[in-house]
């Protein structure tokens, strides 16, 4: 009898995957801090929020960085699509970083215009992100070498002026409904001058609204960064058309992440080759994010799964053996090694293994308890009866 049917594994993997992120496991180990620092490529002090994932301080690995524009705004929903994406594997999991404005008519303008009067600082700003922020998130968190940078209408013109003439510092870039119109198309006509092919590849993801002065800016840029780049730019160019230019970052931003780790979810086909094809599917793609990232335990235990439900239980109880081997402090995966043993009528393996399960559940308090406590009560009470 297979308990745990596919679907019911898939609401396990969002309900478990999904987690809680601003969850504090203590005042030395905050899921959310701040810090300021005293910029000297901009004169002030400046305010930066972060976040950790949720497995931070459960683990050695280091991740990928999100950086936000206009972070204050942008912080809250950003989380939420992170943790929500990568909970549910589509995404590495990621550090959120919330630069805080002091004034983004100035660091978000490359070029003077004189109805702004402290417009033209843009250059200084991306000092800043380079001489300071990113090394200082070096020194506050185990950051990847892999970084994305986002930013809306002025920051999305920011964004964009970025790729231009400080490619090196991102390796993508969101660019929601950016404000390209500023003096004359000025970034779009700097892109014909400073983009060129990339020594490593770039993605770049431009969205815009139901925003008509917004649209044949966006055009030329994106075709010029098409030509010029030479193919060494992942572009996509989006028309939400249902969205305002209030409404448009929300989703641009979780769709963005999508298409940046466009690579990251396992494919259904690899599901066929077994373990060692998804092992070596998740060791390339976190060697190109920078990542020391394993398969998660959720991951091992759907391809159990799927074995089982195709009658294939020796290959099952294989992977969820090796899934115990590996994570050895879940108690889930002794209850799925359990089941897989009583699926093939191996009682007293079935038994020993629901017994480990409820051992594991009640010193980690695991919510599934009375699950394992209830599988191991029934083959307890079968083997009885033999």
């Amino acid at each position: 009898m297979i308990k745990k049917t596919l679907a019911i594994l898939m609401a396990a993997l969002l309900i478990q995957g999904t987690g809680t992120l601003f969850a504090h496991p203590g005042p030395d180990k905050p899921q959310v801090a701040e810090f300021q620092i005293e910029s000297k490529a901009l004169g002030e002090q400046r305010t930066i929020t972060y976040s950790l994932p949720d497995d931070y301080y459960t683990t050695d690995n280091t991740y990928p960085v999100l950086y936000l524009l206009d972070g204050k705004t942008h912080f809250q929903h950003a989380n939420g699509a992170v943790s929500f994406l990568s909970g549910n594997f589509v995404i590495p999991k990621m550090i959120v970083v919330s630069i805080h404005n002091v004034d983004r008519n100035r660091d978000f303008s490359p070029a003077h215009e004189d109805r702004i009067p402290t417009s033209g600082g843009a250059d200084k700003f991306l000092e800043f992100l380079e001489d300071e922020l990113t090394p200082a998130m070096r020194e506050k968190a185990r950051v990847s070498e892999f970084s994305v940078l986002m930013g809306h209408s002025f920051g999305g013109n920011l964004a964009a002026h970025a790729l231009n003439v400080k490619p090196e510092l991102f390796d993508a870039f969101i660019s929601v409904s950016p404000y390209l119109q500023f003096k004359e198309n000025w970034v779009v006509s700097e892109a014909g001058e400073k983009i060129k092919p990339y020594s490593s590849r770039k993605t770049l993801f431009l969205t815009v609204g139901d925003e008509p002065d917004y649209f044949e800016p966006i055009r030329i840029y994106s075709e010029v960064v098409k030509t010029r780049s030479d193919g060494t730019v992942d572009l996509k160019v989006e028309k939400m058309l249902d969205e305002n230019h209030a409404t448009i970052p929300y989703v641009s931003l979780f769709k963005g992440l999508k298409f940046i780790f466009s690579d990251w979810q396992v494919p259904k086909e690899l599901f066929e080759g077994g373990l060692g094809a998804i092992d070596k599917h998740y060791a390339e793609v976190s060697s190109k994010y920078g990542m020391n990232a394993r398969l998660h335990e959720l991951m091992v235990n759907q391809l159990g799964y799927i074995h089982l439900q195709n009658n294939e239980i020796d290959r099952a109880i294989t992977v969820f053996t090796e899934n115990v081997k590996r994570y050895p402090g879940s108690a889930n995966v002794y209850d799925s090694l359990g089941e897989a043993y009583e699926n093939n009528d191996q009682l007293e393996p079935a038994l020993k293994n629901y017994q480990k399960a409820c051992e594991v559940g009640k010193k980690t308090n695991d919510p599934n308890n009375p699950v394992y406590e209830r599988n191991m009560l029934r083959v307890k009470k079968e083997l009885e009866s033999r």
